[in-house]
């Protein structure tokens, strides 16, 4: 996998890797965030359809039984919830997730070492967040955090953001991520028309968001030939 990866004002690279680093070379400045402590927290925000939660799990799966993997859609608030406050037309928008329960979940990741800690996750097939897909073993001393809104400056996300070590930023060109959620729309089964609706009226305001905080992350990843079809196989056959 070849990633861009550029300077920010927040932060500096602990590595010189040029302008591509492998997944190799990211799991190993990731890891450095554990210098020093007991446990540490990797974020990665951006946009729909950047290729976060590939990566994050590419590098759980690179870094092995050291690392483990908390996915912010665990907090989607539930169907029944979001008809409740109005939200249905908006799901994977900022207030259509538990922000606070999240925020609790880092907390307890990062001071209760010695016991599993479970982790939820969101099952598109069911379309629902699931409870426990995931688990923190007490072994773990990275964990590897993924989310659209985890660097905005909003109620809720700014408490979220000091409990990580650093968070970087994960982008792709518009036209790649356009391809990809017209893709997660329609596996999710709703057909081509409805589809690009949704990702005009939902998914592009969401990403128009969290392009706002871009600027608050310590690295900016622009993802390189991460299609649909990528998976952590192939991330690891490319180091």
């Amino acid at each position: 996998m070849e990633i861009a990866d550029h300077h920010t004002p927040t932060g500096e690279h602990r590595t010189p890797a040029g302008d591509r680093l492998t997944l190799a070379g990211l799991a190993s400045d990731a890891w450095t965030l554990t210098d020093g402590t007991p446990r540490a927290v990797l974020g990665l925000a951006g946009p729909p359809g950047a290729g976060k939660s590939t990566l994050a799990r590419a590098l759980v799966a690179h870094l092995g039984e050291g690392a483990a993997y908390l996915p912010l859609d665990g907090f989607h608030l539930s169907n029944a919830q979001l008809e409740r406050l109005g939200l249905t037309a908006r799901k994977g928008s900022e207030p259509s997730f538990d922000v606070w329960g999240y925020v609790d979940l880092l907390r307890r990741v990062l001071d209760e070492t010695g016991r599993d800690i479970y982790v939820p996750d969101y099952d598109r097939t069911l379309d629902e967040p699931v409870a426990a897909r995931h688990v923190v073993p007490p072994a773990t001393r990275l964990i590897v955090t993924e989310g659209n809104y985890l660097a905005c400056d909003l109620p809720g996300w700014r408490e979220a953001y000091v409990f990580m070590g650093e968070c970087w930023y994960v982008e792709a060109p518009g036209d790649v991520r356009q391809v990809r959620l017209v893709e997660r729309q329609l596996a999710g089964g709703r057909d081509e028309a409805r589809a690009r609706a949704w990702v005009a009226t939902n998914d592009d305001p969401n990403g128009e968001l969290v392009e706002k905080s871009r600027d608050r992350c310590h690295r900016i990843l622009s993802t390189i030939g991460m299609g649909p079809s990528f998976d952590m196989d192939t991330a690891n056959s490319q180091q």
